[in-house]
This record gives C-alpha cells, structure tokens and sequence, in this order.
C-alpha cells in the first residue's frame, strides 16, 4: 500500500525548522514535533504548499519570499504610544517583545523599537516580516483517514 501523501484536509505531524537566509535560526520543533491539519490556519499558505504532495519520510526545503511568508514590512504598523499607556514602574527597552491587547480582546505582539520619557515606538509587524525564510520541513506522519474518497 502507497504511503499517502499530504494535501489539503491532511492531518499531519511534522518536524520543522524556520530561519534567515543567513542561518539566524528563528523557529524549530526540535522534539516537539507540529500536529495540524493542512487548511485550518495552523501554518501559513505558503508553508502550507511547500508539504502537498510530501510523504512520511520526505524532507523538503526552499525559501520563501516575504510575500510567500510573512509579507512586506509595513510603515502604518509601526505605532507611537504615550508613555503613560504603560505601567509606571515597568522597564521598557528596545527589542522587548510585548502583548497588547486590541479593541476587540484579542491579543498581539509588538517588539519595542525606542523608549522615550513621554512616549515609546513599537513595532506591530511580525519579526519576520519583510524577509525571505528558509523553510525546512520532515513530514513525520500524513492521516488522509478525514478525507471523502474519491471513488
């Protein structure tokens, strides 16, 4: 019987490494390996496509533009905040990531870019973002057992 092969509505396991161009290491599974299901947002669609058609055993690696990942750096989401916005008595530098939570209750991420007596500049894009990523990918396991037969 033919190992299957992962396509969209797979439930997959896989072991999965992100990085720069240059090496700088930004992700790994390391022995945590990533249970999704290809469609259900886990992974990005550009990460998405580089595992259809791989099979248990298989590695693939390529690099992915911003676009292909996590987009353009963009201007509008660098944001200047009044210093007051955050607790008097906490130590605010650059490059501390923080969590914010927006308007509707959700919560996001932004990376400290400058800290000023009455006001801080903080980055709302996503690290990532504006840099190719090299994606290495070892799929573990594929279960297309979810998926409608074609007969």
């Amino acid at each position: 019987m033919p190992r299957p092969e992962a396509m969209p509505g797979s439930t997959i396991t896989l072991d999965f490494r992100l990085s720069l161009t240059d090496g700088t290491e930004a992700f790994d599974t390391g022995d945590e390996p990533l249970t999704c299901t290809l469609g259900d947002g886990t992974l990005l669609p550009g990460l998405e496509l580089a595992l259809y058609g791989l099979r248990p055993g298989e590695e693939q690696t390529l690099t992915l533009t911003p676009e292909q990942a996590w987009g353009e750096r963009r201007q509008e989401l660098i944001k200047e905040m009044p210093r007051s916005n955050f607790p008097a008595d906490s130590e605010l530098e650059a490059g501390q990531i923080l969590a914010f939570r927006l308007p509707d209750g959700e919560e996001t991420m932004g990376t400290v870019l400058a800290v000023e007596d009455d006001r801080v500049l903080v980055d709302f894009n996503h690290p990532l973002s504006g840099q190719e990523v090299v994606f290495q990918a070892k799929m573990l396991e594929v279960d297309n057992s979810a998926l409608p037969d074609d007969d």
